[in-house]
């Protein structure tokens, strides 16, 4: 149990990679704070992963909000006894030719995926540093935080800085003990991109891009990022752990 009597909080918990993230850290020992901007989900997510034996606690969290975030840090430290690890997965994505693109959307894209990460890790940052506790945060990246795709910019553009904040938080937390690292998932089979894979076409361009010939799927992000998050990785921080299926390695000829 690599993470029995820790506490870990998880933002977007309800969704593809959140959700079975959340699931892989209660059957490894943690306490769970599954948080989600819709109560009823993170309540459904919670009340699954006591059914199957674990921990889990729901908490209603728009990451965007600091001061709500902060409550949330406190309340689930105290329901929990301890909160030692943040997985910052929160985020959203628009498909839009950029030059098609409303600024207005541009504006929440960059809200939720880079302040909403900012946020959280802050706030995280802060109860490790004052109860004087080691900690890990990861965060969610892309392997869009290392190249680009079309009609993808505000995405893109907020994974590159999630991947350029997760170096600048590794060295500011460093001394305090706390690790910050990032995963980049490649394409992952989730109920967001399902629909991709029910069209033909798009379903072979996915298989094509990656050197593996598949997409991913959810555990394989998870078992990364509890690595990332876990004693194993006592030496890594500021790390972008690109988990893609060769989809950044090359192009295939």
């Amino acid at each position: 149990m690599r993470f029995e009597n820790k506490g870990v909080i998880v933002t977007g918990a309800t969704g593809g990679l959140g959700r079975e993230t959340s699931f892989h850290f209660a059957a490894e020992g943690a306490s769970v704070a599954v948080t989600d901007l819709d109560i009823n989900l993170a309540t459904r997510v919670a009340d699954e992963i006591k059914e199957k034996g674990g921990r889990a606690h729901p908490f209603e969290l728009d990451v965007t909000d600091a001061r709500r975030t902060a409550e949330v840090m406190a309340a689930a430290a105290e329901v929990m006894g301890s909160l030692d690890i943040a997985f910052c997965n929160a985020g959203i994505r628009e498909i839009m030719p950029a030059q098609e693109l409303a600024v207005d959307e541009w504006r929440q894209v960059i809200e939720v995926n880079v302040t909403g990460v900012f946020i959280t890790a802050q706030a995280i940052a802060k109860h490790l540093i004052a109860k004087g506790k080691a900690g890990a945060i990861v965060n969610t990246a892309s392997a869009l935080g290392v190249m680009a795709a079309n009609s993808r910019c505000a995405y893109t553009t907020s994974k590159h800085a999630v991947v350029g904040m997760t170096k600048a938080l590794a060295m500011d937390l460093a001394p305090h003990d706390i690790r910050v690292n990032a995963v980049g998932p490649g394409v992952i089979r989730t109920p967001l991109t399902e629909r991709y894979f029910q069209n033909p076409e798009m379903h072979e361009k996915i298989k094509k891009i990656h050197a593996m010939g598949r997409a991913g799927h959810p555990p394989e992000i998870a078992k990364a990022v509890l690595y990332l998050a876990s004693d194993e990785a006592s030496f890594c921080t500021g790390t972008h752990l690109v988990v893609d299926g060769g989809w950044t390695a090359g192009k295939q000829m």
